[in-house]
């Protein structure tokens, strides 16, 4: 089946229906594509809040901007930085006007919170559920909208370029062409095309590359490795963000966030013998940038060879700490943990990809009429590693510029007639499901192992040459296979992995959220280095 839409937007958090109420209060139909359901993605399960500079009384954007620059290792796109901070209050009046409810203080003032790397609390929030109270409402906007259709269980498989055409397309093509994509509906098996006079991906991130994730299940690099594969730019694929305190509790994919956020309310990391460390890392201490806490943890854990170390908020007033975390109190009490009597365990675990598919300021990417938004673009704004509470901004940011610019082009495009259906004559469904399944465990231990916080090129080379293998086996399945949601998901993080490892082993020194045993590097400091 053919269709044909304004806007084709892929993705549905907070990037991608933002993107899309924002293109059809113009009237522009937009379709909407969902690989699981309309709630299902990384937004849904963020709890710390949003950052912008509200209180003009103690803060301003100058402070905002030299935390984002300092917390990224000066590798923040300055531009990109002040367009996001000074851009930020708008876009917080426009979740409001969609409904979404920040938590307010008794006088009306937003109630803030301060996280890691903040100099000042700037941190608008929904209790601890911030993400799923902007899901939620933006779910609401959206599902009403006449203009947008949401096509949920549908999985993007490739995007439509002039290589579907019969041209040959290579990294050096200066005109690469984005004319919509092909996409698997998984009730009926078959591959339809999406043609849309502009493209928007914003897929999220790549945190089930990993065997310990925040993130969604569905977080499996899909943009980025489609783009990619289409000879798209990509940059920045080493600076993955492990949140510093996931909750540990073995066999829970994926795993339960302990808010930042908490650490800003007063908690205090102790390690597994129950004694403060952070003062060995960093000045800051529990509110140093995530990269050095994630660091430190990760050294305390190696050294004691525990499995855990623990997040105390036990001196707190307990009323208060039930009020202000209550779904974290509610899951950790379903565990026999009761938080304000109790130490929590906590471990880093992959949260945030930093990288991705890389944009302008008006979130161009390379190929001409796809935009990229929200955690599977790279922006600039993060450099070498995300201040806490930046991305949702980020997100809706973005998506504001870059639903302005396509409106200001969109007129001179127009749909392409000559796009053949996709096809898949000769292949068969995969008969051994066991296969992908297994291959992708394999992929989630191989960057467990040796792509993770700590990282060596000796250690990068191997995990190099064993997912070489794999992407030899997943390529050959590939070509011989009908697709499925489960194939082009193993597919997608192999390639996602391989840029990961390349990208690292290309950066030969220790920056922000890359950290590699060959090129040590002192504990980033509080001013610009240069």
């Amino acid at each position: 089946m053919t269709y044909r839409y304004d806007y084709l937007v892929i993705g549905s958090g907070i990037a991608g229906m933002s993107f899309a109420l924002k293109a059809a209060r113009r009237g522009h139909k937009v379709a909407l594509i969902c690989k699981s359901t309309l709630v299902e993605a990384n937004t849904n399960l963020a709890q710390g809040g949003v950052a912008s500079v509200t209180n003009l009384e103690v803060d301003d954007f100058d402070k905002h901007i030299s935390d984002t620059m300092i917390a990224g290792d000066w590798l923040s796109d300055p531009e990109a930085v002040a367009q996001v901070v000074r851009n930020a209050p708008a876009q917080i009046k426009e979740l409001l006007d969609w409904g979404v409810g920040f938590d307010r203080k008794d006088d009306g003032t937003f109630d803030l919170h301060r996280e890691g790397g903040h100099s000042e609390f700037r941190i608008l929030h929904h209790a601890d559920n911030t993400g799923a109270e902007i899901q939620q409402s933006l779910m609401a906007r959206v599902v009403e909208n006449p203009f947008i259709d949401v096509f949920e269980h549908r999985f993007a498989v490739e995007i439509i370029t002039q290589h579907h055409l019969g041209v040959v397309v290579t990294r050096r093509t200066p005109d690469i062409t984005c004319y919509g994509a092909y996409v698997l509906d998984e009730a009926t098996g078959s591959v339809d095309k999406f043609l849309a006079r502009v493209t928007v991906v914003a897929t999220g991130g790549i945190g089930s590359v990993y065997s310990t994730t925040t993130n969604p299940l569905v977080a499996t690099g899909d943009g980025i490795a489609m783009v990619y594969r289409a000879k798209g730019t990509v940059a920045d694929m080493e600076f993955i963000q492990f949140h510093p305190t996931a909750l540990f509790h073995p066999g829970d994919r994926p795993s339960f966030l302990i808010t930042e956020a908490m650490r800003g309310y007063g908690a205090v990391l102790r390690n597994y013998a129950g004694e403060e460390f952070m003062h060995k890392y960093d000045p800051r201490l529990s509110l140093a940038p995530r990269d050095i806490v994630a660091r430190a943890i990760d050294s305390e854990m190696k050294q004691s060879g525990a499995p855990h170390v623990w997040l105390d908020v036990t001196h707190k007033n307990h009323e208060e700490t039930r009020r202000h975390f209550p779904n974290i109190y509610e899951k950790c009490l379903s565990l026999g943990i009761d938080i304000t009597r109790d130490y929590i365990p906590v471990a880093p675990a992959a949260h945030y990809l930093c990288g991705g598919i890389k944009v302008n300021l008006n979130g161009e990417s390379s190929i001409s009429r796809l935009y990229a938004i929200g955690e599977c673009s790279c922006t600039g704004l993060h450099g070498g590693n995300r201040l806490a509470s930046n991305s949702l901004i980020e997100a809706v940011v973005y998506a504001d510029a870059a639903e302005r610019h396509a409106e200001s082009v969109i007129g001179g495009y127009d749909w392409r007639d000559d796009v053949p259906d996709w096809n898949d004559e000769g292949t068969e469904h995969p008969d051994e499901m066991v296969l992908i399944t297994q291959s992708e465990k394999e992929v989630n231990d191989i960057m467990s192992y040796y792509v993770g916080i700590v990282r060596s090129d000796l250690r990068l080379k191997r995990a190099w040459n064993r997912l070489d293998i794999l992407y030899r086996e997943t390529e050959d399945l590939f070509r011989r296979s009908k697709p499925s949601r489960q194939l082009c998901e193993l597919r997608n993080i192999i390639n996602v992995a391989y840029l990961v490892m390349r990208q690292a082993l290309e950066r030969k020194e220790s920056r922000g959220l890359h950290y590699t045993l060959d090129y040590p590097h002192p504990k980033v400091g509080t001013s610009d280095p240069t």
